[in-house]
């Protein structure tokens, strides 16, 4: 099976910077938690900081999936609908 890897950043509004970063740690804790997720780092930029980067390894699509759909109905689902999602998601056979 291929692993899936996100790679990308998430940009903020102004207004809702404050709630992402409060939200920010439990989600961390809990995708990290998740079964099949190899890696997740999400990292506010010093320069720019209304800019997340974003990177996720998980074993198989099988545990991204779950992953998307465990975040649609999430409290970081709720506090992230406004920010703009730019990804790149790739399969690595290894």
């Amino acid at each position: 099976m291929s692993k899936i890897i996100l790679n990308g950043f998430i940009v903020v509004p102004e207004d809702d910077i404050q709630g992402i970063r409060a939200a920010l740690s439990e989600h961390i804790t809990l995708t990290r938690k998740e079964p099949g997720c190899i890696k997740f780092d999400v990292v506010q930029r010093e320069n720019a900081p209304n800019i997340f980067d974003v990177y996720e390894e998980f074993i198989d699509k099988d545990a991204f999936e779950f992953h998307q759909n465990r975040v649609k109905n999430s409290f970081w689902g709720d506090v992230s609908s406004n920010v703009e999602r730019h990804y790149a998601i790739r399969e690595d056979g290894e």
